[in-house]
């Protein structure tokens, strides 16, 4: 986590004061016998992939990233657990991170819907920005969330695509952290290369993909 913080930190991406927020699966075993046997069980569970209409056996990825795909901090969790919980916890395990954000809007799905969480957040100086259900009038600024939503799944295509998460071959509490830590910090340096040198594309992994 230093070692991501410390690239991120070395950006002018760093600063933006929109964030977005989404959770994809870490697959960690595909057979029962493996699900009893993992010293993962217990951490790792079954959850449902809504994206791809499937149950899988593992973890949630919490990825919280700048609009241009630049990781701010993340969490693995029990893919059972409420991905609003998961938010609260990981912006609460770090105060220092938001301390000198005030007015930082947080850009997320229709998941995060709580007007719990809206008051939390409102009063630490933050705002959530998130589709509004079919039957409730929408927000004045939804427009805006369609590209930028588009935007955490292409990142977690880059995570699963190019830097092959899905493969980590954690069989342990501490594997698997570090294997998606070193996927992170390979997609956080590529972008911190990718700005300093003036490459049209951010987060192209393009030249370091052979």
């Amino acid at each position: 986590m230093r070692a991501i913080r410390a690239v991120a930190a070395d950006t002018d991406l760093w600063t933006d004061s929109t964030w977005v927020v989404d959770s994809t699966p870490v697959e960690c075993g595909r057979s029962r016998p493996t699900a009893r046997r993992s010293r993962l069980a217990g951490w790792a569970s079954y959850g449902y992939c809504s994206s791809h209409s499937r149950w899988f056996w593992g973890l949630r990825l919490h990825l919280i990233c700048t609009p241009a795909g630049l990781p701010v901090t993340w969490a693995l969790a029990n893919p059972k657990v409420d991905e609003r919980q998961v938010l609260t916890a990981v912006l609460e395990h770090d105060p220092d991170l938001v301390a000198e954000r005030h007015g930082l809007l947080i850009i997320a799905d229709k998941g995060y819907v709580s007007a719990e969480l809206d008051r939390w957040l409102a009063e630490r100086g933050m705002r959530l920005l998130r589709p509004s259900y079919r039957n409730r009038t929408p927000r004045p600024d939804e427009h805006l969330l369609k590209p930028i939503r588009q935007l955490i799944g292409s990142v977690n295509d880059t995570l699963k695509g190019q830097l092959d998460l899905e493969l980590h071959g954690g069989r342990s509490t501490e594997g698997v952290a570090a294997r998606v830590a070193q996927r992170l910090l390979a997609m956080t340096a590529a972008i911190w290369h990718n700005r300093t040198t003036g490459q049209p594309v951010t987060r192209s992994l393009i030249a370091y993909d052979h």
